[in-house]
């Protein structure tokens, strides 16, 4: 697992370049300047280096072959970058300088070539539409809802708490997402796509929502897709997005959605958890390469990424997992060294440090006091001596109050070593695409996908099915061990 890396994802999250500075436009021929070229250019191996990196594999080229089209029917020729990332989060953002990003994750819940092709019209509408040029500069704590106050000198610290809420992309306001919303409709049509499956792309988001919801794979208080946090759906808005697709004078399907050639370029994909980064198992995360585990306390949430696992716990509980390689001052130094990261110039105190074992590993623990203008934060860190000169760490920020420190520990006592046995039935999950003969049923397919739930994941990735039976010739997708 890598060290954190300090990462600028967009203009609200850092000190603007000189393309952030114009007024708004919607004007394609002026929305990609030079200098937005050359911010995206730098900040694309940051971005990629953060989020699991670019997947490889016949379904990049496929999501740079489709963003080309639209690019084309959004009027951008060919400025922008489509990038296919190696993350089971289901989302999508764009950059300043017309980069674009969709995640493996949201690649396997679309349901057709068309609404891939609205996904990526949406992120466009944003470039066109200079909307990350116009977003407010919040407080990340306040993003976050965690503590609401101002810390001094904690660039640090506020950047380390603000991943947890910005994984992916911006906030944008509902104003801004209906205008995304509303170019994507337009550049469907003019790249030869039905200009329905706006609406039908949303509507497999709220599938994302409702399978979260009966998986209960996210704290019930943030069962929302991760889309969501930047991309707010409601009812209003899918029907809004029909009304528009309407509003063209082109009846549903007139345009083609291109379904088969979907189908036929996801299936192999990799679902889920990628086993270099590790498996988010409901509360429980194990590693089957570094051969480690730990489980979260009820009410927390893990999302994993390839540089950390973050941790949401009750009450603004926030946190993450991470790991390196032993300095040459031991587990002591290494121990330091995450706290520096964190804390780097904030006043601060130690009032506890614990030398000890946990579950057979040397482990040091830290009660670390962050002053704030209004009192002091407790910050929590444990580091363990995973052998082999490997090291590993958990970093937690709570509220000021004593009501989460036995959870705290709780997940602090749950790291431990795999077995061999263990870690070898961890295995990594891929789509694969087949096609209803007679006689087929939603049951039968639904049993053969690989997963604790495997109805409801059947009918997030079949939205289409969950109304009506299956027909002979139906495509469906389900998920499997082995490619």
């Amino acid at each position: 697992m890598k060290r954190l890396c300090n990462l600028i994802t967009a203009c609200s999250l850092a000190a603007a370049p000189a393309g952030c500075a114009s007024e708004p436009s919607n004007d394609p021929t002026v929305a990609v300047s030079e200098a937005d070229q050359a911010y995206g250019a730098e900040q694309h191996p940051h971005l990629l280096a953060e989020f699991g990196g670019a997947y490889q594999g016949k379904q990049s080229h496929y999501v740079r072959t489709i963003g080309q089209r639209v690019a084309k029917g959004a009027g951008l020729g060919e400025k922008c970058t489509f990038t296919l990332v190696n993350s089971d989060v289901v989302n999508a953002f764009a950059v300043p300088g017309c980069y674009i990003y969709i995640t493996r994750g949201l690649l396997a819940v679309v349901g057709s070539e068309a609404e891939l092709a609205s996904v990526l019209g949406h992120e466009l509408g944003h470039i066109v539409a200079r909307h990350s040029q116009r977003q407010e500069r919040g407080s990340l704590w306040r993003t976050l809802g965690v503590i609401a106050v101002s810390l001094t000198g904690s660039d640090r610290l506020t950047e380390f708490a603000g991943r947890a809420a910005q994984l992916f992309g911006l906030r944008y306001s509902r104003k801004q997402e209906f205008e995304a919303d509303d170019l994507s409709v337009n550049y469907l049509r003019k790249a030869g796509y039905d200009v329905y499956a706006a609406a039908e792309m949303l509507e497999d988001l709220e599938r994302q929502e409702d399978f979260m919801t009966a998986t209960q794979s996210r704290d019930p208080a943030r069962s929302l897709p991760e889309w969501t946090l930047s991309h707010p759906l409601t009812e209003s808005r899918i029907k809004r997005a029909r009304q528009k697709a309407r509003d063209t004078g082109l009846k549903d399907d007139a345009l083609p959605e291109e379904q088969a050639a979907y189908f036929a370029q996801v299936d192999g994909l990799l679902y889920g958890d990628d086993p270099d980064q590790g498996f988010v198992l409901g509360r429980r995360f194990a590693h089957p390469v570094m051969r480690i585990s730990f489980e979260a306390p009820p009410g927390f949430s893990l999302s994993n990424s390839p540089q950390a696992v973050r941790l949401a716990g009750p009450d603004g509980v926030t946190g993450e997992f991470g790991g390196g390689r032993l300095p040459s001052n031991g587990l002591r130094g290494y121990t330091e060294a995450v706290a520096d990261a964190v804390i780097g110039d904030t006043p601060a105190q130690v009032l506890n440090e614990v030398t000890t074992r946990i579950n057979g590993v040397p482990a040091i623990t830290l009660a670390i006091a962050v002053r704030v203008q209004d009192g002091t934060v407790p910050l929590s860190i444990t580091a363990y001596d995973g052998g082999g000169g490997d090291a590993f760490h958990f970093i937690v920020i709570s509220p000021p109050s004593d009501a989460h420190v036995a959870a705290i520990r709780q997940l602090f006592g749950s790291f431990r070593r795999l077995s061999p046995s263990e870690a070898a039935t961890l295995r990594p999950r891929f789509l694969r695409t087949l096609w209803a003969g007679p006689g087929d049923t939603v049951r039968a397919f639904a049993d053969r996908t690989a997963d604790s739930s495997p109805r409801a994941l059947f009918d997030l990735l079949n939205g289409a099915y969950k109304d009506r039976p299956l027909k002979p010739g139906d495509p469906v997708k389900i998920v499997t061990y082995g490619n």
